[in-house]
C-alpha cells in the first residue's frame, strides 16, 4: 500500500540515541517474571486485528510471554513515527510496515538487528515457504534485516469492456500490443489509454507504480541500485524510456487533473496493487473481473513475447526488531513471528482479514489457500507473480535517488520535452549524483 515521503534524521545521531537506548533498558521483564514485548501494527485496522489475534493465540501457548499489540501512528508518516520513537528511546521491540528502502535507513543506523542472525530465522523461512520470496530482500551486507509479512505485486488493470469497444478481444502483453491500442485511441476526447496525474508528480514513492514496474518486468528483474552504486540495465531503461515517449507523442497519457478516470471508464489502464479490489466492491459494483476489467502483469518488449513469470515491482513490507530490545525480547519476538508464520492457516487468516497477499513462495499451490483464491479468482492472478516481484531498492537514500529520477528523466520522457536516448544519460547523472 502506497505510503508517504519518509522523513529522515540524522544517521549518526539515530545510532548514538539506539546505543543510549539499548544501554538503559530494562531486561524486558516484568514483577512477575514474564518477558514483555511490544508490536506496532500497521496503521490499518484489518492488520491491527490480525495481530491482536496472533498475540491472544501466543499468549495462550507461551504464559511466560506478554505480547502487547498497539497500532503505529500516522503522523506524518509512519516512517517519521518509528524515526521518532528511536531518538525518543520509546521504540517498540518490534514493528510491521518496514519496507526494504526504509530498512536500509534503519539498518545503515543500526536501529534494527540483522534477523538471520537469531537462530530460529532459517526455521521461519522454511516453514513459511519463502525462499524464493525473501531472497530479493537480502541487503547489500548480506543480511536480512526484515521478514516480509507481505508482498504486493503491482500489476496493470485494464478495462476489458473499453478495449473490446476498439476490437481488441484481450489486454496487451507487448510494447507493440500497447502501442496498436494507442493508436486507435489518437484524437479520442473521451478515453485516454493511461491517465495518472502521478505520472509527472516526482514524489519518490509514485514511480514505484509506474516505472518500477515496467523497468523490472523489461530487466528480468535486473538491479537498479545495487552496493552503493547506480547498475540499471541502459538497454531495458531505453526500452522503458521509448515506449513511453511513443505513448506521449501519441498523446494518449492523461496526466492532468482526474477522479477515478480507470473506474469511471475514462481510462483504459491503472497501473496498481491488490489495495484497490475492496473499493472497486463497494464504490464501482459494475467492475467485474473478466467482464469489464482484467488484470496482467506488466507489458514487456516484444522479444521477450514468449516468456512466463514476467517480474514487477512489489509494494511489500514486513516485520523488524528493534537494536534497542533486549536480547530477551529479541528472543521471544523471534519465537512470536515463528509461532505466526509456521502454521500457513494463520496466514488464511491474514489474507481474510486483509486482503494482502501474504509473501510466500507456495500460496497458489498451498491447499490452504485454495478455497479463498475460488472466491477471489484476481488476487491468483496477483499470487502467481510473488514470487517475481521485487521490493523496494536496498539504499537509504532512496526517497532522494527516485525523486531525482523521477525530475530529470522520466517526467521529461512523459512530457514529451526528452528523447529515450538523452533520458538513458539523465538518469545515470541523476541517480549518480545522489549517491555521491
Amino acid at each position: 500500500m502506497k505510503f508517504g515521503k519518509t522523513l529522515t534524521i540524522s544517521s549518526v545521531a539515530l545510532a548514538s540515541l539506539v546505543l543510549l537506548a539499548a544501554c538503559g533498558n530494562s531486561k524486558g521483564n516484568d514483577a512477575t517474571g514474564k518477558t514483555t514485548i511490544t508490536f506496532w501494527a500497521a496503521p490499518n485496522p484489518t492488520q491491527l486485528t490480525f495481530w491482536n489475534k496472533m498475540a491472544k493465540n501466543y499468549e495462550a501457548k507461551h504464559p511466560d510471554v506478554d505480547v502487547k499489540v498497539s497500532e503505529m501512528k500516522n503522523s506524518p508518516t509512519s516512517e517519521a513515527y518509528i524515526q521518532s520513537a528511536i531518538a525518543s528511546k520509546t521504540a517498540p521491540t518490534m514493528s510491521e510496515n518496514i519496507s526494504r528502502s526504509f530498512a536500509a535507513q534503519l539498518s545503515e543506523s543500526k536501529a534494527i538487528i540483522p534477523l538471520n542472525k537469531q537462530v530460529t530465522f532459517d526455521s521461519i523461512v522454511k516453514a513459511r515457504d519463502m525462499s524464493k520470496t525473501i531472497a530479493p530482500w537480502k541487503f547489500s551486507d548480506g543480511n536480512q534485516y526484515v521478514l516480509p509479512v507481505y508482498s504486493n505485486p503491482i500489476f496493470m488493470a485494464w478495462r476489458l469492456d473499453k478495449l473490446k469497444e476498439l476490437g481488441f478481444d484481450k489486454a496487451p502483453t507487448t510494447y507493440s500490443e500497447l502501442e496498436a491500442v494507442a493508436a486507435k485511441l489518437k484524437g479520442n476526447k473521451n478515453l485516454s489509454l493511461w491517465a495518472a496525474p502521478a505520472l509527472v508528480d516526482p514524489t519518490a514513492y509514485q514511480r514505484w507504480f509506474d516505472y518500477f514496474p515496467l523497468y523490472y518486468a523489461a530487466s528480468n528483474g535486473a538491479d537498479w541500485v545495487k552496493n552503493g552504486k547506480y547498475v540499471a540495465d541502459s538497454s531495458s531503461n531505453k526500452q522503458v524510456f521509448e515506449l513511453m515517449s511513443t505513448l506521449a507523442k501519441d498523446n494518449v497519457l492523461q496526466t492532468g487533473a482526474a477522479t477515478n478516470p480507470f473506474e469511471n471508464g475514462n481510462s483504459l489502464i491503472e497501473v496498481t496493487g491488490a489495495w484497490v479490489f475492496a473499493n472497486w466492491t463497494t464504490q464501482f459494483p459494475d467492475l467485474q473481473y473478466n467482464k469489464t476489467y482484467t488484470i496482467t502483469p506488466p507489458v514487456v518488449p516484444d522479444d521477450m513475447s514468449a516468456k512466463g513469470n514476467i517480474n514487477t515491482y512489489s509494494d511489500a513490507k514486513g516485520v523488524a526488531i528493534y537494536a534497542s530490545a533486549t536480547k530477551a525480547q529479541q528472543k521471544a519476538a523471534m519465537d512470536f513471528l515463528k509461532f505466526v508464520f509456521s502454521d500457513s492457516k494463520n496466514d488464511l487468516t491474514w489474507l481474510n482479514d486483509t486482503s494482502l497477499t501474504p509473501a510466500r513462495d507456495d500460496v497458489t499451490t498451498n491447499p490452504t489457500f485454495t478455497s479463498y483464491f475460488d472466491k477471489n479468482p484476481q488476487m491468483k492472478v496477483i499470487a502467481d507473480m510473488i514470487p517475481n516481484a521485487i521490493p523496494a531498492i536496498d539504499n537509504s537514500k532512496y526517497n532522494d535517488i527516485q525523486q531525482a529520477f523521477g525530475t530529470d528523466s522520466w517526467i521529461p520522457v512523459v512530457q514529451g520535452k526528452m528523447t529515450p536516448e538523452k533520458a538513458v544519460t539523465a538518469a545515470k547523472t541523476a541517480v549518480n549524483g545522489k549517491l555521491q
